[in-house]
């Protein structure tokens, strides 16, 4: 692998580590945000849920009206801040990797875009792709090619495991 394609796959895990951060961000600080232009008190994933349209739909309206839903709003954004965390700095990066994947394909599953028409208020959305669908496919490259070898707090784990020497001890 050339150093080109180290820093472009260590550059790939920063930026969606950063996404699943700024997600986590605006769900865990910023309560009163809005969604679909309607104001919160705080964070839901009721509404989401509710609004799913995939071949899973049934499931997500269920779990959106039920008693895990208050379990539900603290997962997610627990779950992407521990992800933007893992990919950012490179810890417990597989891990990391894993639990992107299954949210990221849970997002997906509740609203695969079938229409091939853009929607209001829908970004990145097209006939069977969209930015969930892409970032999924850019984590499994980021797992696929073992970043957490490239740079990262787990290389410097593994190092000092190992006995040996990183750049920053041997100088």
């Amino acid at each position: 692998m050339s150093r080109l394609q180290a820093v472009g796959l260590v550059v790939l895990r920063t930026l969606i580590g950063w996404h699943f951060l700024y997600e986590a961000y605006f769900k865990l600080l910023l309560p009163g945000w809005t969604r679909a232009g309607v104001p919160l008190a705080r964070w839901s994933a009721a509404g989401y849920l509710g609004a799913a349209t995939g071949p899973l739909a049934g499931v997500f309206h269920s779990l959106g009206t039920s008693s895990l839903t208050p379990w539900i709003d603290r997962a997610v954004p627990a779950g992407l801040l521990l992800v933007g965390l893992s990919l950012t700095l490179g810890l417990f990066t597989r891990l990391g990797c894993l639990i992107a994947i299954v949210m990221l394909s849970l997002f997906y599953l509740s609203a695969i875009p079938t229409t091939g028409v853009p929607v209001t208020g829908q970004e990145g959305t097209y006939l069977l792709v969209s930015k969930n669908l892409i970032e999924l496919a850019a984590v499994v490259v980021v797992m696929a090619f073992r970043t957490e070898r490239i740079a990262g707090i787990d290389l410097l784990l593994q190092s000092r495991r190992a006995g040996v020497p990183t750049r920053q001890t041997a100088a």
